[in-house]
């Protein structure tokens, strides 16, 4: 598993609120999955209901699934009342992509683990993203 991430920056940005940041995005890639897999809502919602549960997130309305015709993929929308988790998956090319947006920081989910036993993925990218931050007053990036 490849994670690019923005760590240090969460753990150095302390601060005000334009610091600290608006919350942590994740974006998933997943690769080498059974396309089978990729074309199940069934097993897509009980991936994302285990995220939701193990993750401690709220989920509010009703979560949104489309499922395209013949060997299509899915693609799902979950509101949260911290933010939200979108899903796609493409079984022509065994991909699947996440993104889970919350306000407020979660502790790591084991992405490789699940998406390896529940999608058949054989690689797995995670990259973490500090949402809302702003660089501190007089750096270069400001």
């Amino acid at each position: 598993m490849r994670i690019l991430d923005d760590t240090n920056t969460l753990l150095q940005a302390k601060g005000s609120a334009g610091r600290a940041g608006l919350g942590g995005e994740y974006l998933v890639d997943a690769f080498g999955c059974h396309p089978d897999s990729l074309r199940s809502r069934a097993l897509l919602e009980a991936l994302i209901g285990q995220l939701i549960r193990e993750l401690a997130l709220v989920s509010i309305g009703q979560p949104q699934w489309h499922e395209f015709p013949g060997h299509g993929g899915v693609t799902g929308l979950i509101l949260l009342t911290e933010s939200h988790i979108a899903i796609h998956t493409y079984p022509e090319h065994a991909a699947a992509t996440f993104n889970l947006y919350c306000c407020r920081n979660r502790r790591e989910w084991p992405w490789q683990e699940r998406l390896t036993e529940l999608l058949g993925a054989t690689e797995v990218q995670v990259r973490r993203v500090i949402r809302g931050r702003r660089p501190p007053f007089g750096s270069p990036e400001s």
